[in-house]
């Protein structure tokens, strides 16, 4: 009977995990990374919203901006995880303004990684938000995620970009320079005048 070493042992295990190893990692890097170049931002306003489609984590799909129709609309587009302490701080100063229009949160994660892996990330969303919001939160990735990132820009990633459409999907109102309670109050003042 032959013997194995415990070196040859090593290299059929570590042949064997090789494959798997690169499974894992070649995608964890382009998800660390990113796959996008960043953006020039710009500022849209008089520009109608692109015609896209995303899933709320509520798995509705809706094509932005005709789900919202007949109606003003405030949409929170964030690129990058740490985007959302300036989501939240846009939230509640918007409902604290009394704002009569629907508000809804886009994270926005254009390039082919984050699309492979976008039931791990809406999983990851739903377990940190409460499922009664999870209606008001729709993701764009790939191919649905690009045109607004070349509408808005994405530099300054941590900062939201605040976009009021009219209710016939015109921008009439920008903002990705972070929350303060006066833009607050002129978007309610904007949305009320409508």
């Amino acid at each position: 009977m032959k013997q194995f070493s415990p070196t040859s042992q090593r290299r059929r295990v570590g042949a064997r995990l090789l494959p798997l190893a690169l499974l894992i990692v070649v995608p964890l890097a382009f998800l660390s990374k990113g796959c996008t170049s960043t953006l020039p931002n710009r500022n849209p306003v008089g520009e109608s919203f692109p015609i896209v489609s995303g899933e709320s984590l509520e798995k509705e799909k809706l094509e932005i901006p005709s789900a919202f129709a007949g109606e003003p609309a405030i949409l929170l587009v964030g690129y990058l995880q740490g985007t959302q302490f300036d989501i939240d701080r846009w939230i509640m100063g918007l409902l604290q303004a009394d704002v009569s229009a629907r508000i809804v949160e886009i994270p926005t994660l254009p390039g082919l990684a984050t699309s492979l892996a976008s039931g791990w990330i809406d999983d990851g969303m739903r377990s940190g938000i409460p499922k009664e919001d999870w209606g008001a939160v729709v993701t764009l990735y790939g191919d649905s995620a690009s045109p607004v990132a070349k509408l808005t820009g994405t530099e300054s990633g941590r900062r939201a970009r605040v976009i009021v459409l009219d209710p016939s999907g015109e921008i009439v109102w920008f903002d990705d320079e972070g929350y303060s309670a006066t833009k607050a109050m002129a978007v309610a003042e904007l949305v009320a005048g409508m």
